[in-house]
């Protein structure tokens, strides 16, 4: 301890400026959206690389697991090429079935947490791909959150996990919608709140997205009541939704991207200025 004493004394004056200079970087990024930008960028870059490096690694161990979920889906889409009858299965989303509306572009996720209580992602695609905040991200078993973050090789996405995440799901067999959102405890279960409590439900049933915005087309997977409630008033249904993708074991995904957004955003805002 003395020693630790003794060493802040003989550099107090360095130790000062140290500090002094940091706070005037902090105060300058904070105050200036410009130096802000490029600060995030270069954040986004040099943890992007250590992750991909990492990534890198773990990817090697994990190949036998990652080619078989392969396999499966490119057997389920050769199916689908082979007779666009067949029925599509209840965890599986078949990007084949969306309209020309919406573009989808494989991407790999270099980093997840699922452990805290604002969870995010880190994907090796940004604004080089063209990748935008706001772009919705999937796997082929369901969605995964929402593009957040761009610097030019990498993204952060707001996952679905994330107790700041309010995504609009609605009942597969009916029009009920209301908003998806995560307590905060199991990385298996997210909780859709709002659904009125004359909708018909039971356990077992499908929660998909609803479409009512520009990020999700209608139709993606997202999981099974697990359970379900009143709220505190009696008028709706708080339910507990069990995911199909396992929130854990995230890396092969698909960034969607609605080619129409820009115009609808912008008749939404013209009308909100009115």
């Amino acid at each position: 301890m003395q020693q630790i004493l003794n060493f802040i004394i003989r550099n107090k004056n360095f130790l000062l400026y140290l500090l002094l200079f940091s706070l005037s970087v902090f105060f300058t990024i904070q105050t200036h959206s410009y130096h802000k930008s490029k600060f995030i960028n270069s954040a986004n870059f040099l943890s992007g690389g250590i992750y991909t490096r990492l990534n890198n690694v773990n990817q090697y161990f994990d190949l036998k697991t990652q080619n078989e979920n392969l396999s499966e889906e490119n057997a389920r889409l050769r199916n689908r090429l082979q007779n666009h009858h067949l029925s599509v299965d209840e965890d599986f989303v078949d990007t084949t079935s969306f309209d020309g509306t919406y573009l989808f572009r494989p991407v790999r996720v270099i980093k997840n947490s699922y452990s805290a209580t604002t969870n995010i992602l880190l994907i090796d695609k940004g604004l080089n791909d063209s990748v935008q905040q706001d772009f919705g991200l999937i796997t082929p078993k369901g969605i995964l959150g929402i593009i957040d973050k761009t610097s030019n090789n990498y993204a952060t996405v707001i996952s679905i996990l994330n107790s700041k995440s309010k995504i609009s799901a609605q009942l597969k067999k009916t029009n009920h919608f209301g908003t998806l959102t995560w307590d905060g405890k199991s990385p298996r279960t997210v909780q859709l709140i709002d659904i009125p409590k004359i909708a018909p439900i039971k356990i077992g049933d499908t929660i998909v997205t609803s479409g009512r915005s520009v990020i999700f087309p209608k139709g993606i997977q997202v999981g099974i009541i697990e359970s379900y409630n009143l709220d505190a008033a009696e008028n709706n249904f708080e339910i507990n939704v069990t995911l199909f993708n396992d929130m854990t074991n995230i890396e092969h995904a698909y960034i969607i991207e609605h080619l129409d957004a820009p115009e609808i955003n912008n008749i939404l805002n013209l009308s909100n200025e009115q």
